[in-house]
């Protein structure tokens, strides 16, 4: 864990340096994958000594952990905020542009976290197995709920689940591939794939 956590508080200097590495972490990891990054790699990136990032983080590990952390409390956001009172096909249309939003804006956060799933999830499976895990079937009841009442179609709501992050994270994890696929190179993908994408989801679950 993070030296700076174990503390009560926090100075203001302690938190702008933990941000720095925290930063710097995101690019290297992200670049070269957990095994390849080493915390003198870190160091380099965030212009500080190694002794000044073990001063506030314990190992490797441990940023790689505080960042996967921090990355899947942002990502959930948007599944927390699915609000069964409001018009389904409308709700669920806006999860995914949120989804490609956050595919757009942060896509070294989308390289770290496949990475991290192509290696078995090594530092963050307790948290897939419980909170996301815990979720996901909060949420997956409202899609069922909504089948039952007649105001979508019927669907297998964890593959729906499943079908919207395959999709929307493909624009930020195969970016090199979509832009050097589509013809325009003017076109930004995020911004045509939102209507494709609602007119693809709201198709299927219309009745």
């Amino acid at each position: 864990m993070a030296r700076s956590e174990t503390t009560k508080k926090t100075t203001r200097i302690q938190r702008q340096k933990t941000d720095i590495i925290l930063e710097a972490a995101l690019d290297v990891f992200s670049d070269f994958g957990f095994r390849g990054s080493t915390i003198d790699m870190i160091a380099n990136r965030a212009n500080l000594s190694k002794p000044n990032i073990l001063y506030y983080f314990d190992n490797k590990e441990a940023i790689h952990t505080t960042l996967l952390e921090k990355l899947l409390e942002t990502w959930l956001e948007p599944l927390h905020q699915l609000n069964e009172n409001n018009p389904p096909i409308e709700e669920i249309c806006k999860y995914i542009d949120q989804k490609l939003n956050m595919a757009r804006d942060f896509p070294r956060e989308s390289k770290l976290f496949a990475n991290e799933i192509l290696q078995g999830a090594p530092h963050v499976l307790p948290e897939l197995q419980g909170s996301l895990k815990d979720l996901v079937n909060e949420k997956a009841k409202i899609i069922s709920n909504w089948s039952k009442q007649g105001k979508i179609s019927n669907v297998d709501p964890h593959h729906l689940f499943f079908s919207i992050w395959a999709t929307t994270q493909h624009y930020a994890d195969f970016d090199i591939q979509v832009r050097s696929v589509l013809s325009d190179k003017n076109i930004d993908p995020f911004e045509t794939a939102a209507p494709f994408l609602k007119k693809m989801f709201s198709t299927m679950l219309k009745t």
